[in-house]
């Protein structure tokens, strides 16, 4: 048992390890319950080091702005006294619609203390946004004051408080030099109040609520990713946020006063954890690299230079950002520093990832997660050099099966190599969507169905194959394809209308369109495409391109077969990514039950099988070029 207890994350190299691993209590290895019990004993720990600090611009050789873990441990009770005064108490939710600030911690992580803390995405239409906010219930709304560097974010805070029926309070983040003063009128019914202005009059040492906290007190709803479709709200319990600030914090060196690369946003689930939470706990500095992320062109323009910078080991992003640093030229940047990229929240093209690794001599692993399972479902020890396509084991104290499932019961548990649906149950599972209706078929007998195709091997690791559920994943975001299929089925033209997500390079997937005409129709593609654009409410979901075809693919059962479509989509992509850069070549494209779609690219000249391999290593399709 000793030994076991000395174990950490980065000992896990085997589904032996994890076993071993979880012979310690987890009450034991992780004695914290929630999230303020956690965040007071760490910033006390570490409360001489620099918990945070802030780039406006990530331009190079920018002045950061520091905050000691003191400094961070009073703004934190400070904000929460903040909202208690605003009446948010236990079961109240506070919406926080702000990009990445130093705020943007303070706010969500008080607002967990004080009551519930609703991040939300600002770049989601405001009548989305609304429609969270009236879901949850909030009553105050932060956002940052009007800014010339981002007048669309004011202009969504305004259209967002004429719509959101609950909203009393909007709280303003002012920041010098950033931020302008308010020159809109606002609805009748809201009180603003100055975040900067009032701050410094709450108590800084203790909770004014004298809140108990339990672990299964709602800490967070967290809407799930989707820009489309009416949004889920997920419900975050303190010991889901505290399970996984632990063990993320839980590696086999210790890394105090490290620096820490924060460049994803902090409404989603896998940077408020990866750089949030789990960076308190390993007592890093957060290097949060302009409000914008990697959305700020001096970012990624000068990845490498800031690599160098602050010394960084790790990075977390997304695939779509990995393809854009691998063609950022190193220069005479010493990055040596860099030893392992986290990849997630979309698929991980494998030419991207060998590629990366070998021109720049790190390691990146692929994990495997969503908000419904507080980030983390597949885990890999940081040195870990896994499988060709694996996703990494299973977090230790949260079960995992592959299984048929049929109407919310269990029919079969897959055997290895069997692919079925992935379940899950554990510490890391959420408590539910917070509107009944969306809960169903989210659970078969008590294990969560993620809703994801994949097979376990004999060493215990996970390899997704596709989806169960039929969404379309476009730069991370959701989109229901019945949105589009509505729109286009009530065009006079249209018989049929299937959406499914077509290959790209740089969003993972772009929505598509395949139609069949009704007999006789007056069919105009412009017009068609015009109708789309006008008619479907979400822009992300307006199809990149629609197709005719003769008929729509059915099963032997006569439901449609999207798996085809899919197929199509793919090798229309595939092509046009070689036509584009003159390569000439014959696709073909199959359906692997275990590995999904897999391609052999046969280039006409030979000499071009270097350059069509570069043209497609942003796809996440298995495939092969000779």
């Amino acid at each position: 048992m000793d030994d076991n207890k000395m174990m950490r994350i980065d000992d896990l190299y085997s589904i032996k390890d994890v076993i071993a691993f979880e012979q310690v209590p987890i009450d034991e290895r992780y004695p914290f319950q929630d999230v303020y019990s956690l965040i007071c004993h760490y910033c006390r720990e570490f409360n001489q080091l620099n918990a945070l600090e802030f780039l406006p611009t990530a331009a190079k050789d920018e002045d950061g702005f520091p905050i000691t873990y003191a400094q961070f441990l009073a703004r934190f009770h400070q904000t929460a006294n903040l909202f208690h005064s605003l009446g948010v108490n236990s079961n109240d939710a506070v919406s926080i619609m702000l990009p990445s600030l130093p705020h943007t911690a303070f706010t969500i992580w008080g607002a967990q203390a004080a009551g519930i803390a609703s991040p939300l995405n600002p770049l989601l239409e405001p009548r989305h946004i609304a429609e969270i906010i009236d879901v949850t219930g909030a009553k105050v709304l932060v956002a940052m004051a009007p800014s010339k560097a981002a007048p669309h974010l004011w202009q969504s805070t305004l259209k967002t408080l004429q719509l959101a029926k609950n909203l009393r309070h909007l709280l303003l983040i002012t920041l010098p030099g950033m931020t302008d003063e308010i020159t809109d009128e606002l609805p009748d019914h809201i009180t603003v109040t100055d975040y900067t202005q009032v701050i410094d009059q709450h108590n800084p040492v203790e909770l004014n609520s004298k809140r108990q906290f339990k672990a299964d007190d709602i800490a967070c709803y967290m809407h799930t990713g989707g820009t489309t479709g009416r949004p889920k709200v997920a419900q975050l319990t303190h010991r889901n946020f505290a399970f996984i600030g632990q063990m993320l914090g839980d590696r086999a060196e210790e890394v105090q006063g490290e620096n820490l690369m924060c460049a994803l946003p902090l409404f989603h689930i896998f940077g408020l954890l990866s750089t949030g939470l789990g960076a308190i706990v390993n007592g890093a500095n957060v290097v949060i690299m302009s409000a914008a992320g990697f959305r700020q062109p001096n970012l990624i323009a000068n990845i490498w230079h800031h690599i160098e910078r602050f010394k960084f080991r790790h990075m977390a992003l997304v695939p779509t950002v990995l393809s854009a640093i691998y063609e950022v030229p190193v220069g005479d940047c010493d990055i040596s520093s860099l030893e392992t990229v986290f990849s997630g929240a979309a698929p991980l093209p494998l030419q991207l990832k060998k590629k990366f690794e070998e021109r720049f001599d790190c390691l990146i692993q692929n994990g495997y997660g969503m908000t419904e399972t507080s980030v983390l479902l597949s885990l890999a020890s940081t040195e870990m050099k896994m499988p060709d396509g694996a996703t990494g084991m299973r977090i230790p104290y949260a079960e995992r099966i592959i299984a048929h499932v049929d109407d919310g019961k269990i029919t079969k548990v897959c055997e290895t190599g069997e692919t079925g649906v992935v379940l899950s149950r554990g510490p890391n599972i959420f408590a539910g969507y917070l509107e009944a209706e969306h809960n169903k078929g989210a659970w078969a007998d008590d294990w969560f169905v993620t809703g994801d195709m994949g097979y376990q091997d004999e060493d215990g690791f996970l390899y997704l194959v596709g989806r169960a559920k039929d969404l379309i994943i476009r730069g991370g975001h959701n989109i229901d394809p019945v949105l589009i299929e509505e729109v286009l089925d009530r065009h006079p033209a249209v018989a049929d209308a299937v959406a499914v997500g077509q290959p790209d390079s740089y969003a993972g997937e772009l929505p598509i369109a395949y139609i069949t005409l009704d007999a006789d129709a007056d069919y105009n593609e412009a017009e068609l495409m015009e109708y789309a654009a006008a008619n479907i409410s979400e822009r992300a979901a307006v199809p990149k391109r629609i197709e005719v075809i003769d008929e729509i693919p059915l099963t032997a059962v006569g439901k449609i077969f999207k798996p085809e479509l899919r197929r199509r989509a793919a090798e229309y992509a595939l092509g046009k990514a070689l036509a584009d850069a003159n390569i000439k070549a014959e696709i073909e494209i199959i359906h692997d039950s275990q590995k999904g779609l897999i391609s052999t690219v046969t280039v006409a000249n030979k000499d071009q099988i270097a350059e069509a391999e570069n043209q497609l290593q942003g796809f996440s399709i298995n495939y092969r070029v000779q």
